[in-house]
């Protein structure tokens, strides 16, 4: 997996939040996913509440409900971060 987040990515993290996010927070998040963090419903709860926390951007239920049904059923890589996060951009 490509340890550089792509510069797109990051100034579309911001563009979308509003609030300007350092590619060092990006990877510390990023380096506590394990491939079993997108197979536990719990964990990838957790994963969304911390992503909401740091982009300081409520997150209703309803939508971590959506979130978490799309990543099962996408089957998604694990280790595609970038996937996980383009997911998450469209909310």
């Amino acid at each position: 997996m490509n340890k550089n987040i792509s510069k797109e990515a990051l100034n579309a993290i911001n563009k979308k939040t509003g609030k300007p996010i350092t590619e060092n927070a990006v990877k510390k998040l990023a380096s506590t996913v394990k491939p079993s963090t997108l197979q536990s419903e719990t964990q990838l709860r957790q994963l969304i509440k911390q992503v909401s926390a740091m982009a300081n951007v409520p997150v209703s239920e309803a939508t971590i409900s959506e979130i978490v049904g799309a990543v099962k059923k996408s089957g998604m890589n694990p280790s595609n971060m970038e996937a996980l996060m383009k997911l998450m951009l469209k909310k």
